[in-house]
């Protein structure tokens, strides 16, 4: 049964990383073949060291309205793929895999952190733009993932390994593909930005209506704070649909679910069958009680930056601390142990305030 549990967990990493899993159990050959390829690492210079062999994921969900049907795009209200030429990242995650293979961190980082842009190219290429402050997205819409890439090595001095890419059509075609999502909310949700309008309770999304649920940040006054929070409860949810529902663990269901979706996703080229296998194996021994998510641990979510507008500041105690642990493969949680007089437990010490995967809202609600 270890193998059903390392796809329950690998698959809970995110809506992108799902498909890492799926990779390493289904005929990878194939597979490996079908996917967009891009080469976000090649023109990068002075990247930060490894300092073991943890593995670290940048996992983007684009708005690209590539691949999109009339239909949904009408659904989505989100107007054509020529009106979002070039695509911004609506959502960054790192995800981190610990040298061992036994625990993994999803870390959210707002689209609106304040950030020097290392210097680029201007968007028609006829311009060098020097080093400039800005928002976290903006390198992305400036120079797609290898700028975006740059700016997190820059900020985090964390070095990323690989990059996944969903767009739009990819984020809907997967959740349709598991045949919708649940998800709960406490309150009402009415949104006029997102359109998605919601009573209270329990819900099963389709590929659209999830869509607007996880961009959904204007209806309660927490902008993208509130929004991560709802990721990471989706991000959940993913998992607990296709381990139920058994797609990942029967290869029929499984191939379907590829013809579904792998069309629509990006990978870096350097990510090849063997690494998806290898990865897989490794991870056998991970267990749901050791994934955690979280956001970067902020000190102003909504400060004002002149010339650049509301931006989001991270904790530089804090964030710095998160950043180092994992780049040193090190715990998120400390425990400390009393004293040998001491008739009192070991206490664990969140000051990151992470979230296992295993925790289910919707559980909760009933």
């Amino acid at each position: 049964m270890k193998s059903s549990r390392a796809i329950r967990i690998i698959t809970s990493l995110s809506v992108g990383v799902v498909l890492i899993a799926s990779l390493a159990w289904v005929g990878l050959g194939q597979v490996s073949g079908q996917i967009s390829r891009i080469d976000v690492f090649g023109a990068l210079k002075n990247r930060p060291q490894k300092t073991s062999t943890a593995l670290n994921y940048l996992v983007v969900g684009s708005d690209s309205r590539e691949g999109l049907t009339k239909a949904q795009l009408k659904l989505l209200r989100v107007g054509s793929t020529a009106s979002a030429a070039g695509g911004r990242s609506d959502t960054m995650l790192l995800v981190h895999i610990s040298k061992s293979r036994d625990s993994a961190y999803v870390v959210s980082i707002p689209r609106d952190t304040l950030v020097t842009i290392p210097a680029h190219k201007s968007m028609d290429g006829k311009f060098d733009i020097p080093p400039t402050q800005g928002k976290m997205n903006a390198a992305f819409a400036f120079g797609g993932a290898p700028l975006l890439i740059q700016t997190i090595e820059a900020k985090t001095n964390l070095k990323i390994d690989h990059y996944i890419e969903v767009s739009f059509a990819g984020f809907t075609g997967i959740v349709d593909a598991l045949g919708g999502i649940q998800v709960c909310s406490k309150v009402a949700i009415n949104d006029p930005k997102s359109h998605l309008v919601m009573s209270a309770g329990s819900h099963i999304l389709d590929g659209i209506e999830a869509l607007k649920y996880v961009r959904t940040r204007d209806f309660d006054g927490r902008g993208d704070i509130g929004r991560m929070e709802r990721q990471q409860q989706f991000i959940s949810a993913v998992v607990r649909k296709a381990s139920s529902s058994g797609i990942l663990l029967n290869p029929l269901k499984l191939t379907n679910f590829f013809n579904a979706t792998i069309s629509t996703v990006k990978m870096d080229t350097s990510v090849n069958k063997d690494d998806l296998l290898t990865l897989a194996k490794q991870m056998r021994n991970l267990s749901a009680g050791n994934l955690r998510t979280l956001t970067v641990p902020l000190s102003n979510p909504n400060a004002s930056y002149p010339g650049v507008g509301s931006v989001v500041i991270w904790d530089p105690t804090l964030a710095t601390d998160l950043w180092t642990r994992i780049r040193n493969d090190e715990a998120l949680i400390e425990t400390i142990k009393p004293t040998a007089k001491a008739t009192t437990k070991p206490v664990m010490v969140d000051k990151f305030k992470t979230k296992t995967g295993a925790e289910n809202p919707c559980a909760a609600a009933k």
